[in-house]
C-alpha cells in the first residue's frame, strides 16, 4: 500500500485536485532526501569550507519540505490560509536551493541533481498554489 492509496481513500478529503496534492507530496518527499543527501555530500567535500551555503540552504530547504509534505497530506478540516502558507514558504526555499546548487553543479553532481529535484518541488508546489487558489476563489464566489 502507498500513502497515494491512503490519501485516496480518505472519507473526507479536501477539495482540492488530487493529482496537484499527490505530486506536491511526492516532490516535497523526494526533494527533501534530495536536499538532505546533498549537504551530507558537501560536507565531505574537499573545498567543503566553500559549501557552507548550500549546505545551509540544502538543510533548511529539507526541512520546509518535510514540513510541506506532511501538513500537505492531512485531509480533515484544513485552513487553506495555512496549507497556502507553508506551500509558498516551501517554494521560495527550493528556489533559493536550486540557485545555490547550480553554483557548485559544474564541479559537484550531487548539487546538479539536488537542484533538479528542488526545481521540480517548486513546481509542484507553483501547481498547487494555482489549485488553492481556484477553491478559495470558487469559495468566495459562492459566499457572495
Amino acid at each position: 500500500m502507498t500513502f497515494q492509496e491512503v490519501l485516496e481513500s480518505h472519507p473526507q478529503p479536501t477539495g482540492l485536485d488530487r493529482n496537484a496534492l499527490l505530486r506536491c507530496i511526492e516532490e516535497c518527499l523526494d526533494c527533501a532526501a534530495s536536499c538532505t543527501g546533498c549537504a551530507d555530500a558537501d560536507l565531505a567535500e574537499d573545498d567543503v569550507r566553500e559549501m557552507l551555503r548550500c549546505i545551509r540552504l540544502c538543510l533548511d530547504c529539507a526541512d520546509a519540505c518535510d514540513a510541506t509534505g506532511r501538513i500537505v497530506t492531512r485531509q480533515t478540516a484544513p485552513d487553506l490560509r495555512l496549507i497556502r502558507a507553508i506551500v509558498e514558504a516551501c517554494a521560495v526555499a527550493c528556489l533559493a536551493c536550486a540557485e545555490e546548487c547550480d553554483r557548485h553543479a559544474a564541479h559537484h553532481e550531487h548539487c546538479r541533481l539536488c537542484a533538479e529535484a528542488c526545481r521540480r518541488c517548486k513546481k509542484a508546489c507553483d501547481d498547487l498554489l494555482a489549485t488553492i487558489g481556484k477553491v478559495v476563489e470558487t469559495s468566495w464566489l459562492s459566499a457572495g
